[in-house]
Order: structure tokens, then C-alpha cells, then sequence
């Protein structure tokens, strides 16, 4: 049996406690977000808001004109929950000139657009406000490669990046996080009526359960299918991960010294702090 439940209360403790130190580590007090209306900013804010106050947090909302209106609303009801500050940036005007540059483009390369003018203006607003851009990708995600290099992978810290989606929609509950919010289909809200699953081709639920053996349990493949699961699926799976490793990891240097950074030039992220 396939057991994904969390010590919620242990997690809120662990992640609370690791947001604090990352930032006060590096001299910061404050972080900042993009906040779309689903789960997984939704359990960063709240987990933000617990563990460095709602004064100190940032929330902000940064639609696209075929954005679904709810997702608006749903992040307004949070931000007037939590009483955090907040700002609403509309990405329209500024994705639009660099779409329309082009006679043919792709939803894939227009999503991708919009994906990094949201972290741009993340990152502008860092500097005024003074803190830190929070991350909000699930480890699902993170796995599977379902992310936007330089767009919604770019972060200071990744507080959610362990917990399976499955295991965040859990802890979301634990938070208090709407039901609205947790129940609704995931979305990155690149156009109109895409959700995450009906681009991935099958469920979190599904993959979950194959990820937690294959990563937690350390499974072959070839085992996953013993305990069930389609050759097909596994395979591709695999693939996936396999292929999307490079956005898991930083740029490769080509070796020309005795100590080459990320070669021999290793330290640990709080070196010196």
C-alpha cells in the first residue's frame, strides 16, 4: 500500500521554522509572491504569513487578459483572510508586444512568455519591498520537469518543494486553505481552459503514487510495474524525469581551473553566513 499522508503539524513546524532561518540568514525579514488563486501559492502564502507575520509578506497578483476571472477572486479572498499586503500587475500589456512579434506562436511559447514576465516582475518588486521571491512549486513538479525555467522555477527558496501535490493538497487543509481553492482543477493559468493534468496526460493522483516509489522508495522501473502500474506509463514517467534533470540543477561550466565552481568550489548555501 501507497501511503502519502503527512505529520501536517510536524511539516507546519519544519517549514515554518525553515522559511524563517533562509531569510534571516541572508539579512531579510520579508518575501513576496506570486499568487495565481491555486493550492500551491496559496499554501506558500499561508505558510509565509505564519512564519515571518502578514505585514511582512507580499502577495501579488499578476493576470493575463484570458485569465479565468475566479482566479482573481479566489486570490483576493486570501490576501483579505490573511490581511498580507499585497498589489495586482496586469502582465497584458507588457507579454503581448513580444507575442504579437511573431506570425506564428505557439501556446507553449506564449505560456513561457508570461511565465517569466510574472518572475521579472517578482523580482522588480523584491528590491522596494526588501524581500525575497518565495517559490511555490510542488515537488510533482518539480520532478516531472512542469515548470518554466526562469519563469515560475526562479525562486529565492522553494518551502513546498519535498511535498508531492497530493501531500500539499493535505497540508493545504491543515492551513485552513479554502476548499474552493484546493478542490478546483490545477491550473499555471497560460490560456484559457488549460489545467496542468490535461497537459500531462494523467492525473496527480496517479503519478503521486508512482513518484513515491520510484524517488522515496527507490524502485526500478521494472518493480513499479510488478506492483501495478501500466509499462507504458512508468516508462514515460521515467522519461520525463530523466529529460527535465537539467532544470534541477544549475548550468554546467566547462572545467578549465584546479577548482571550478560547482566542481571543486563546493560549499554549502550558508557558507560565510
Amino acid at each position: 500500500m501507497i501511503d502519502l499522508t503527512i505529520n501536517t503539524e510536524l511539516a507546519e513546524k519544519i517549514l515554518v521554522g525553515f522559511i524563517r532561518s533562509e531569510l534571516g540568514r541572508v539579512g531579510f525579514k520579508r518575501t513576496l509572491m506570486g499568487v495565481s488563486g491555486g493550492i500551491d501559492s496559496a499554501v506558500s502564502l499561508y505558510l509565509s504569513t505564519k512564519a515571518l507575520g502578514p505585514e511582512n509578506v507580499l502577495a501579488v497578483r499578476m493576470p493575463y487578459q484570458t485569465s479565468a476571472p475566479d482566479t482573481l477572486e479566489d486570490a483576493q479572498f486570501m490576501i483579505d483572510d490573511l490581511r498580507v499586503q499585497s498589489m495586482t500587475v496586469d502582465i497584458t500589456p507588457m507579454v503581448d508586444p513580444l507575442i504579437q512579434y511573431y506570425k506564428e506562436m505557439s501556446k507553449i511559447r506564449a505560456g513561457n512568455i508570461m511565465a517569466r514576465m510574472r518572475m521579472i516582475v517578482l523580482y522588480d518588486q523584491s528590491v522596494p519591498f526588501n524581500g525575497l521571491v518565495m517559490g511555490t512549486s510542488n515537488k510533482t513538479e518539480m520532478l516531472l520537469g512542469y515548470s518554466t525555467i526562469f519563469g515560475d522555477a526562479a525562486a529565492a527558496i522553494q518551502p513546498i518543494g519535498d511535498l508531492y501535490k497530493t501531500q500539499v493538497r493535505q497540508f493545504a487543509r491543515h492551513l485552513g486553505v479554502p476548499e474552493k481553492v484546493i478542490a478546483k482543477a490545477p491550473s499555471a493559468d497560460l490560456w484559457e481552459d488549460q489545467t496542468d493534468e490535461g497537459e500531462l496526460g494523467f492525473t496527480y493522483a496517479e503519478v503521486d503514487r508512482l513518484l513515491y516509489l520510484l524517488i522515496d522508495q527507490r524502485y526500478r522501473p521494472e518493480t513499479c510495474v510488478d506492483e501495478g502500474f501500466e509499462p507504458a506509463f512508468v516508462e514515460r514517467v521515467v522519461k520525463l524525469m530523466q529529460k527535465n534533470h537539467y532544470k534541477r540543477v544549475m548550468p554546467p561550466i566547462a572545467k578549465l581551473s584546479q577548482r571550478t565552481i560547482g566542481y571543486d568550489f563546493l560549499y554549502l548555501r550558508d557558507w560565510g553566513t
